[in-house]
């Protein structure tokens, strides 16, 4: 009997594309697309160009547009960065420099959540995630949530297989267990951060930094859950990556699209052709100048028997 097994089909159009310039503010950075499972609202993160200031921004679903940005309600006091809608739009993880008791910021970046008991309420005061999370002394980055309240993220541990690595902590009878680290065939000696996780916990992409195939700066890698067991992470290639680096996936299911950042840059390319102050200040706050933007790139999953 021929085994059935799920294959992941990527059909992608020649070159990445600029997310709507709604989202790509001009002189700024923004990262970190969340959009929410119905597409009526999008977070971001907006960083000044030193990345010494940040944010996470709101906009809204308005007809065929989006709403102006403005700064997430539990945003703007500190080093916000990172947001990430569980799948049911009620609970929003990110990461944050502020301390314990958010009166001060830190040194030390920690997960945190807001939870909301329906759309149209308000988001609650951020609550710091347990220690099963958050260490006393090291870094919490990029969570990424499936249906079942999984949490997956970004770490720096002396248990950890690289410099940086991705761990998963499992909701458990209503809360999250302690933290396991994701095996080889994602982590490795050096660099990975930055995972996306499909809601149904079956599909991971993420960002690695000094593997052998890397294209530059840090390349997106995917994984797919097959029988239990995460298969060997393989470079999404160059019709995604760039010689920048590219980071924080995220995947819409409704459209079959993939967004992530890229602080590519193409100035070289042009500068022979621009010669005029209009030509060189439109040049450098648009396109790809340098500044983290998001990109998207058609992205279709299909079942196959194989």
């Amino acid at each position: 009997m021929r085994n059935c097994t799920l294959m992941l089909l990527l059909f992608f159009v020649l070159n990445a594309n600029a997310a709507e310039e709604a989202f790509n503010l001009p002189g700024v950075h923004v990262r970190d697309y969340a959009l929410s499972l119905d597409g009526s609202e999008v977070y971001l993160t907006m960083e000044s160009i030193a990345k010494d200031a940040s944010q996470i921004i709101v906009m809204k679903r308005q007809g065929s547009g989006w709403s102006d940005p403005e700064i997430a309600s539990f945003s703007g006091q500190f080093k916000d960065l990172e947001p990430f809608l569980h799948p049911n739009g009620l609970q929003l993880f990110f990461a944050s420099n502020r301390n314990p008791e958010q009166t001060a910021a830190t040194q030390q970046f920690d997960l945190w959540q807001v939870s909301r008991s329906n759309f149209d309420s308000p988001w609650s005061t951020p609550k710091r995630l347990p220690e099963t999370i958050n260490t006393a002394d090291g870094n919490e980055f990029y969570p990424s949530v499936s249906s079942n309240g999984n949490l997956y993220f970004t770490a720096t541990k002396a248990s950890g297989i690289g410099k940086e690595d991705i761990y998963v902590s499992r909701w458990f009878d209503g809360s999250y267990v302690e933290a396991e680290l994701l095996p080889e065939n994602i982590n490795s000696p050096t660099y990975e951060f930055n995972a996306y996780i499909s809601p149904d916990e079956k599909l991971l992409i993420f960002s690695s930094y000094g593997r052998k195939d890397d294209l530059g700066g840090g390349d997106l890698y995917i994984s797919r859950l097959t029988d239990g067991s995460w298969q060997e992470a393989e470079n999404m290639g160059p019709k995604i990556n760039s010689k920048g680096l590219d980071y924080c996936p995220f995947y819409d299911h409704q459209s079959q699209t993939l967004y992530w950042t890229s602080n590519r840059s193409s100035l070289t390319e042009y500068s022979d052709s621009i010669k005029t102050f209009d030509q060189w200040y439109d040049l450098y706050t648009h396109g790809e100048n340098g500044l983290s933007k998001i990109y998207r790139k058609p992205f279709e999953l299909s079942n196959k028997e194989g």
